[in-house]
C-alpha cells in the first residue's frame, strides 16, 4: 500500500534499537510533511559520513574522528596515564565522562565474553590491555564492564590476566540507584549494597 521510498525508509528506522514499526513511520512521515528540506538533507549527509568520518583510537579503541593519530582523551596531557578504566564499548566511556568524575584513560574492549555466543578472550582488546599494563606505569585498571553475566566473567577473567602485573585491580561499586525503593530491588542489587556499604561521615 505505501510507496516504495516510504517503505524501504520505515524498515531502515525500524531496524534500530529502540524504533518499533510505528515509531518509524512517524520518523519517515515527518520527514515527508516538513518544509524544511535541509533538515532531510542534512540527516542523509549525516548518514553517509557516519562510517567514512569515524574511526578507532590505536591506543584505546574508543570511537574518534578520522584522520587523528589517537582519539581526543589519549591525547590530552592533563589526564592520568597511570590509571586506566576498562568499558565494554565506546557508549560506556560517554556515560563516564558526563561525570566529569574521571581524569584517567580508558580501555574499550569491544564486547564481553560470551560463550553462547561465541565471543572469547581473542575477540576483545584484552591482548592489547595487557600490552599497555605491561609497557606503561599503570598503578590502577578499574573493571567497569556491565553488571551482567558477561560483563562478571569478564571483570573475572581480566582480574586473573592483570593478577602478574604489578597494579592494582578494582571494580566499579554497585548497588541501590538514587531514588529507589528497598522493596523494589532485586536480590543481587540488595546484596551488591550490603558488601559495597561505606563508612558515613
Amino acid at each position: 500500500m505505501l510507496p516504495e521510498p516510504i517503505k524501504r525508509l520505515s524498515d531502515a528506522f525500524s531496524r534500530l534499537p529502540g524504533i518499533g514499526p510505528k515509531t518509524a513511520s512517524r520518523l519517515v512521515f515527518y520527514l515527508l510533511r516538513t518544509s524544511e528540506d535541509v533538515l532531510a538533507q542534512t540527516l542523509a549527509e549525516a548518514l553517509q559520513n557516519l562510517k567514512s568520518g569515524i574511526d578507532y583510537c590505536p591506543v584505546c579503541f574508543n570511537i574518534m574522528e578520522a584522520g587523528r593519530s589517537q582519539c581526543r582523551i589519549c591525547d590530552d596531557v592533563d589526564r592520568r596515564k597511570n590509571l586506566i578504566c576498562v568499558v565494554e564499548d565506546p557508549m560506556d566511556v560517554l556515560s563516564i565522562e558526563r561525570t566529569s568524575a574521571f581524569q584517567g584513560m580508558y580501555h574499550v574492549l569491544d564486547g564481553a565474553l560470551s560463550p553462547i555466543e561465541g565471543i572469547g578472550p581473542e575477540d576483545l582488546h584484552i591482548s592489547e590491555l595487557l600490552e599497555r599494563v605491561q609497557n606503561n606505569d599503570v598503578e590502577e585498571v578499574i573493571l567497569a564492564t556491565n553488571p551482567s553475566m558477561e560483563g562478571d566473567a569478564t571483570a573475572m577473567y581480566l582480574h586473573q590476566q592483570l593478577h602478574p602485573y604489578d597494579v592494582q585491580t578494582t571494580r566499579l561499586a554497585r548497588g541501590l540507584p538514587m531514588g529507589g525503593d528497598l522493596e523494589y530491588a532485586d536480590q543481587n542489587t540488595l546484596l551488591r549494597a550490603l558488601i559495597g556499604r561505606q563508612e558515613m561521615g
